[in-house]
């Protein structure tokens, strides 16, 4: 089976409904977004940290898998897919994926705040000041923060350098490390984009182009990539 590698980005969670930080304009409530998704805000003010999450969790329970997911999981029947997604939600997953790299966290987890290897399922369950992990240290959101290390971006440029087939769906390319992706891609293998937006990519790519949002554009890429290893 050749190995088709998938990166998607907030736009495929975008249309279930979920809202990204760009279309919060940066703000939640009266915050600015750095303030409740930092390493500083925790220190400072875990509790805010801790509802911010919790209203994402309970807003990922309202909300299901839509026809890009779905497309994606589908292409397991006839290729090797492994995605790699800058999203924290479980979309992936309940679409019925099953190789998925998270390069940002996972909100449905949580882990210990002394101990990083120390993860949990929550769900959709709320998180609380005294939830603590095995070791006795208060849990806090499995998500990489604004100016934190992204640790999985080692093993996802691996996965992308062999790729038979590379797709980008539902993201700008402008948030590193994961728009550096690209660069490993190796040469002469199919790209495509998927995005309703224009999005700037190095010349030096010969990539597809769907002008088109996931739950459109994702189904037509499949049909072309099937169409050409098939």
């Amino acid at each position: 089976m050749k190995k088709l590698v998938v990166l998607t980005g907030s736009g495929i969670s975008a249309e279930s409904g979920l809202r990204t930080f760009r279309e919060m304009g940066g703000l939640w409530e009266e915050y600015d977004v750095t303030e409740v998704a930092s390493p500083e805000a925790w220190r400072n003010n875990p509790e805010l940290v801790q509802r911010f999450y919790n209203e994402r969790r309970r807003q990922l329970s309202t909300v299901e898998p839509n026809k890009g997911h779905i497309a994606l999981a589908q292409a397991e029947k006839d290729f090797e897919v492994i995605i790699i997604t800058q999203n924290v939600d479980n979309l992936h997953e309940r679409a019925g994926s099953t190789n998925i790299l998270h390069l940002h966290g996972e909100l449905t987890k949580v882990r210990s705040t002394v101990d990083p290897d120390l993860i949990y399922d929550i769900g959709d369950r709320d998180l609380k000041m005294g939830d603590k992990c095995e070791k006795g240290s208060q849990l806090r959101p499995h998500i990489v923060w604004f100016g934190e290390a992204v640790p999985n971006i080692i093993p996802a440029a691996e996965i992308v350098s062999q790729a038979d087939i590379f797709a980008v769906v539902g993201t700008s390319l402008n948030v590193y490390p994961a728009a550096g992706l690209l660069d490993y891609a190796p040469k002469g293998i199919p790209i495509f984009l998927v995005d309703p937006n224009v999005v700037p990519v190095y010349s030096r790519f010969d990539i597809t182009f769907i002008q088109e949002p996931a739950t459109v554009g994702v189904p037509k890429m499949m049909e072309k990539i099937k169409s050409k290893f098939n």
